[in-house]
């Protein structure tokens, strides 16, 4: 039994880099403290504890870990630091030198973080505590809001695919999931607190079920019914495994909306191959064809890698002008980075670091024009916006259910609330359409 009496009136700070995954699972690690008697910390307030949930994705997310954590240490003197998340369960022992940490939570751990705090005194030298990958089998449930209108639902974790750049597979172990029964009752948790919107996360989402023996489009069913949640977004999905018959239903659905975000990686078969990717081109297309062919309106969000090992000028040409062709609405463009352990070590051609940049912007810009093209179509129509809380002083934003950012007046009556918006013309910053409340 853990004496949580060392924790009353105790406070903390949170920091997450990464995935909506890791927001969702700091806020997580939020609750169990908080139902422990810590409170998060006002700003400017010295904190007891500090908390961080690391990214490692690339070197560059390594790089802002660490400078999180040391800006942390410095801004709260004293306090007893904690990190966690990929970063931590890759180089737990790197980690755990840095000056100021006190314990170091693999995947495994994470889950249990108050058996590993003792009485928040600060330690001579940081601890780690982690797990082999291969050995990570369990599966910590997440349901959380944290300061944001929509709920984000951990439905899985980990991943099975070992694709050649990716460290993921290492730093999140293989794919397990919770149970439907289990997921319907954290989503009508939600809903009762309020929850209109719910964003399903997860490492590989689509291979939902390999520890339970369900699917997927069973679990999509399964939510559709829960009453309360109006509307749910799948936030990424593999292509291969994203099956007519889902996207079928979703284009009928009740709540699940017309919103798709799939991982391209790149245009090119033959970098496709190198990646160890688990589809071609010609799928990929079949897959946007489907979509459009059944939801016009559907909002596609695409992620590309550029500058991977083997990629050359010719590859990269022939992924451009395949990405040009799609009916797609916004890129999400990443630059390879090298990462050790990783098989993309053993491919020959460097791409060097102002091609990458060169490439990035070329997609950067496609994904601008594309983007803009899309919210054009829909200038003088009237939809409804789900409504997030505004900042102080800024105007109120929204979503249609095809996932255009709207700007109206500000109004926090309208929080958390879904209103008719007729939608004009862009903002002045060109990242939402301006609307006009109609109801």
């Amino acid at each position: 039994m853990i004496d949580t009496t060392v924790f009353q009136d105790k406070t903390a700070v949170y920091y997450t880099l990464g995935c909506k995954l890791n927001f969702s699972e700091t806020s997580t690690i939020g609750k169990i403290l908080r139902e422990a008697g810590v409170r998060t910390a006002r700003k400017g307030e010295k904190a007891d504890l500090c908390i961080v949930n690391t990214c490692s994705v690339t070197e560059m997310a390594d790089k802002k870990c660490r400078q999180a954590i040391h800006r942390l240490v410095k801004q709260h003197p004293g306090a007893f630091v904690v990190v966690t998340g990929c970063y931590a369960q890759l180089k737990p022992g790197d980690v755990a030198k840095i000056e100021g940490v006190d314990v170091v939570l693999g995947a495994e751990q994470k889950k249990d973080l108050l058996q590993y705090l003792g009485d928040l005194h600060k330690h001579e030298g940081g601890e780690a505590y982690t797990t082999a990958t291969k050995d990570i089998r369990s599966f910590a449930p997440s349901c959380s809001r944290g300061d944001r209108t929509r709920f984000f639902l951990k439905v899985q974790d980990g991943c099975d695919y070992f694709c050649s750049y990716c460290t993921i597979p290492f730093a999140r172990g293989r794919s397990r999931n919770g149970t439907i029964a289990s997921l319907v009752e954290q989503a009508r948790q939600a809903a009762a607190e309020g929850g209109k919107e719910i964003v399903l996360t997860g490492v590989n989402i689509g291979d939902f079920g390999k520890s339970t023996g369900e699917t997927f489009f069973d679990l999509v069913k399964a939510l559709d019914r829960v009453e309360g949640i109006e509307r749910y977004r799948i936030s990424s999905i593999e292509p291969n495994l994203l099956t007519d018959e889902i996207i079928e239903y979703v284009s009928r659905s009740r709540s699940f909306m017309p919103h798709f975000h799939i991982p391209l990686q790149s245009g090119s078969d033959e970098v496709l191959q190198l990646m160890r990717r688990r589809y071609g081109t010609e799928l990929f297309a079949s897959k946007i064809a489907k979509i459009k062919e059944v939801m016009p309106d559907a909002f596609i969000g695409v992620d590309v890698i550029v500058g991977t090992r083997g990629e050359t000028a010719g590859y990269f040409e022939k992924a451009y002008e395949f990405i040009h062709g799609l009916d797609v609405t916004q890129l999400h463009v990443f630059s390879y980075s090298e990462r050790p352990g990783t098989q993309a070590l053993k491919i020959d051609h460097v791409v060097t670091p102002e091609e990458k940049h060169q490439r990035s912007q070329c997609l950067l810009a496609l994904s601008d024009e594309k983007t803009k093209a899309f919210y054009a179509r829909y200038i003088g129509q009237t939809m409804p916006v789900l409504m997030e809380k505004p900042k102080a002083g800024a105007p109120m934003h929204g979503f249609t259910a095809n996932y255009i950012r709207v700007e109206v007046e500000s109004d926090a009556a309208l929080d958390n609330k879904v209103v008719n918006v007729l939608l004009g013309d862009f903002n002045e910053e060109g990242t939402a359409l301006k609307g006009t409340i109609t109801q």
